[in-house]
């Protein structure tokens, strides 16, 4: 069974190259009351379906103390197209508002649980965890959200109020660990949870 963080767990550290051209660790955030860092990848159909998305809550609540870091953690032994020359260019085309870190060992995955593309975690000024999962209920089609889960958590918690959900099921592509690995698991179609 894979393991992945619980609410109340300190945020693991990292130290990881952006597509920036700098290094980031987690105190690089530490301006921020709140911190989103979430499991990303260039391919998957459900980071595509949902990026707006997420773009939009980034924006929404960043005059809110809301910072976002997506990390890529995928292998790119298993799809070519996500290693970090391809999120150079996908950033330099997409002008994301957030950093976007690469985790080549993967070993910044696995300290969080990452369990899919994309992943949730939501953590306080303290940097312990307050919710973790979904951001929407369908990232594969904007079209056919009912729910904006990460949303609705970030509105309570920038308001004041604790979050409403703790944690959700992600939905998405599992993270393509390493095919050395034991824990890699093959790409599923859109149309599958």
């Amino acid at each position: 069974m894979a393991f992945t963080l619980n609410t109340g767990q300190d945020a693991p550290d990292f130290r990881l190259p952006a597509t920036d051209g700098k290094t980031y660790s987690l105190s690089d955030f530490s301006e921020s009351p709140w911190l989103v860092v979430f499991f990303t990848c260039n391919h998957c159909p459900y980071v595509l379906g949902s990026d707006e998305v997420t773009r939009a809550t980034a924006d929404k609540f960043s005059g809110r103390g809301v910072r976002f870091v997506g990390i890529n953690s995928n292998s790119e032994n298993t799809y070519a197209e996500d290693d970090f020359a391809h999120m150079v260019e996908r950033m330099a085309s997409e002008k994301f508002p957030w950093v976007y870190l690469r985790d080549e060992r993967q070993d910044v995955a696995r300290a969080y649980g990452a369990l899919r593309t994309p992943h949730f975690y939501v953590f306080d000024e303290n940097r312990k965890l307050v919710y973790t999962g979904r951001g929407v209920d369908s990232p594969c089609d904007a079209r056919r959200i009912t729910e904006n889960t990460l949303d609705i958590v970030l509105n309570a918690l920038t308001s004041g109020a604790p979050s409403p959900v703790e944690a959700t099921n992600p939905i998405g592509c599992n993270v393509k660990w390493d095919g050395r690995d034991a824990h890699w698991m093959p790409a599923e179609a859109c149309d599958l949870v």
